[in-house]
């Protein structure tokens, strides 16, 4: 019983520090955030129990507990927890990672006036996540994602007063809703077909006995459907266009949101029922190719970015589509292995950047340099992060990335291609933003006069140790024990040639440090269709203004004419005159209802001497 009852305290306490900032402390930095960091980093801890208890032995690999939430008619919904080497892997790099992200956020935010809701807001997501990552069911699943992107829209957009902020809040908002429409969907689809004798449930423990059993096509639009929430929420080809400009946020926001925890989600939701898209070959191959087109066109335009956060938001997006892309090739171990690596150096390269940003209050790269003598911590740690990210031995990056491309090795030699390619332009876009940022002389208005504080490096440093002994901690043998880590050397060589490869032709194009980018000249028209981002927002634009926009037009003049005017409008004008004219025969006044009753006894007489066949008619012979 005790691992559940801890499962329910990871659980509830970012929530409870959210509620208690909310309700008392929001005027009070201090309060805010000790609030938000001892709960985040109690969660750590108590995930760090369950992590040696599974570790060790003593506990079942697998624990559920529900309890029962709604019940309707055959409509039976719980809610609980479920404790297991994925859940706990994930639990590890949202609050291990998420803890360093907080304390450094007491830094970076240090002089917002509204630091104490921006902890709020931290603690709210982290309880989404979490909720996310323990959920033992899919409308659990769905309520915790929605709230994720509600948290999301508010951090993303907690400058609200810069109309850029909102405006990308409001995108990610909405870019997520569209995939997320597709995602319910499927789990509506999914429920209703899932009833073989034993009731319907959205329980992932129940649907993992009755899936092998489903109708296969009504199984593949199923998983293409929940599919669609991984398209959205892990940015993939072609819902990608939100995750650039949530850059806009703070930057421990981009840490937290982008390499740890958000747009991990869908990589996470992969793997949790990836028994659903197991017995699909096609399905499969689909989610396989996704990623790897994501991977290889977001590094193609980490390229020719200029803002250093933007550089590391496609370098998230192409590292997600390596992920997706283990996963559909069946790779569901080490998509999480490069998730769990990856979350270690991305969030140290997210808040080295915002080190940088801190210091000189500038995000164009073009604006920087030199900046490794002036702030030896942050720039020693960033290209550690770089090292790792481009997989270069011994770091993390290069153990979980040649898992994936020794998978892609062994089914597709096109994906394999594509994504060996993509190591190479990654080291080539992260050596270019390494030389200019911190090599060479400093440009004319880069000039910090110290270190950023301590309570910003040391999660700076605690990270790049990470960095470096992440592919070194068990992490395949903790999701699958017993099960052998393969290592190919001609695969590794490959990668790593490849990798120092574009570091090198980094060095050549951009080791002199130039104050312009030398590629606008020697692209051409490609270096102007990698600047406008494929045109996929202009696109969207367009589709949006002449299409979307017309159509919703047309359908406010059917509503406000004929369904408003007309209809409702016109039928309670009809009957509103209606009553208006006959509400003159119930006055209540007795003196109107003799005139009236006199009035109609004259008007029978009358009538009756009109009649010739009355007694008192023309032809009766009275006078």
């Amino acid at each position: 019983m005790v691992i559940p009852f801890l499962g329910w305290l990871i659980l509830f306490s970012p929530l409870a520090a959210c509620v208690l900032i909310t309700l008392f402390f929001l005027r009070s930095k201090t309060w805010s955030a000790a609030l938000a960091v001892t709960s985040l980093l109690f969660t750590f801890v108590c995930t760090l129990l369950l992590f040696f208890q599974i570790l060790q032995g003593r506990q079942p690999s697998l624990i559920e507990q529900s309890l029962a939430w709604i019940r309707i008619g055959p409509l039976a919904i719980d809610f609980g927890v479920i404790v297991d080497p994925l859940s706990v892997l994930m639990l590890l790099v949202v609050t291990g990672v998420g803890s360093a992200i907080f304390i450094y956020s007491i830094g970076y935010m240090q002089e917002d006036p509204s630091f104490p809701r921006f902890f709020a807001s931290l603690s709210f997501f982290a309880f989404s996540m979490i909720g996310i990552v323990l959920a033992n069911n899919f409308l659990q699943l769905f309520m915790f994602w929605e709230l994720v992107g509600l948290s999301s829209y508010l951090l993303i957009g907690f400058w609200y007063e810069k109309a850029s902020a909102a405006d990308a809040g409001v995108k990610a908002f909405v870019v997520n809703r569209v995939a997320d429409f597709g995602f319910l969907c499927g789990i509506i689809l999914l429920w209703s077909v899932s009833d073989l004798g034993s009731g319907r449930s959205f329980l992932f423990s129940h649907l993992l006995g009755v899936v092998p059993h489903l109708n296969k096509e009504l199984l593949h639009w199923t998983a293409l459907l929940i599919f669609c929430g991984v398209i959205g929420k892990s940015a993939q080809v072609p819902l990608h266009v939100w995750l650039p400009d949530a850059m806009e946020g703070p930057t421990p926001v981009s840490a937290l949101i982008h390499a740890a925890t958000m747009v991990a989600a869908g990589i996470y939701l992969l793997s949790r029922v990836f028994f659903l898209f197991e017995p699909m070959p096609n399905v499969l191959s689909i989610v396989a190719h996704v990623g790897a087109i994501t991977a290889f066109l977001a590094a193609t335009l980490a390229v020719t970015e200029n803002d250093i956060k933007k550089i590391l938001a496609y370098s998230t997006i192409s590292q997600l589509g390596y992920m997706v892309m283990a996963m559909g090739l069946g790779g569901n171990v080490a998509g999480m292995y490069h998730l769990t690596t990856h979350a270690f150096f991305k969030a140290l390269l997210f808040l080295g950047a915002g080190s940088v940003i801190h210091a000189l209050h500038e995000q164009n790269i073009w604006q920087m340099g030199g900046l490794v003598k002036q702030m030896p911590v942050t720039g020693i740690t960033f290209l550690i992060g770089t090292l790792a990210l481009c997989g270069i031995f011994p770091f993390s990056g290069f153990w979980s990335k040649d898992e994936i491309l020794l998978l892609a090795a062994s089914h597709n030699s096109f994906l394999y291609g594509l994504a060996t390619l993509t190591a190479g332009l990654t080291a080539f876009y992260m050596g270019r933003l390494c030389w200019v940022v911190f090599f060479g002389d400093p440009h004319s208005s880069s000039h910090p006069t110290h270190e950023s504080p301590k309570i910003m490096t040391f999660p700076l440093v605690f990270l790049a140790v990470l960095s470096v002994v992440g592919g070194f901690l068990g992490i395949p043998q903790f999701l699958h024990p017993g099960e052998p880590t393969e290592f190919n050397g001609n695969v590794a060589l490959i990668s790593s040639t490849v990798a120092v490869g574009g570091l090198l032709l980094s060095y050549f194009v951009y080791g002199k440090c130039p104050h312009h980018d030398p590629l606008e000249k020697g692209l051409g028209p490609l270096y102007s269709l990698l600047k406008n981002k494929y045109f996929f927002d202009v696109v969207y634009r367009w589709y949006v203004e002449a299409i979307q926009q017309r159509v919703a037009l047309i359908f406010y003049l059917i509503e406000k004419y004929l369904i408003v005017r007309l209809g409702i409008h016109g039928t309670t004008w009809t009957a509103k005159k209606a009553g208006g004219v006959l509400r003159y025969l119930q006055t209540g006044t007795v003196q109107i209802y003799a005139l009236i009753f006199v009035l109609g006894v004259a008007y029978l007489f009358w009538k009756l001497i009109q009649c010739p066949l009355s007694p008192l008619g023309r032809g009766s012979g009275l006078p």
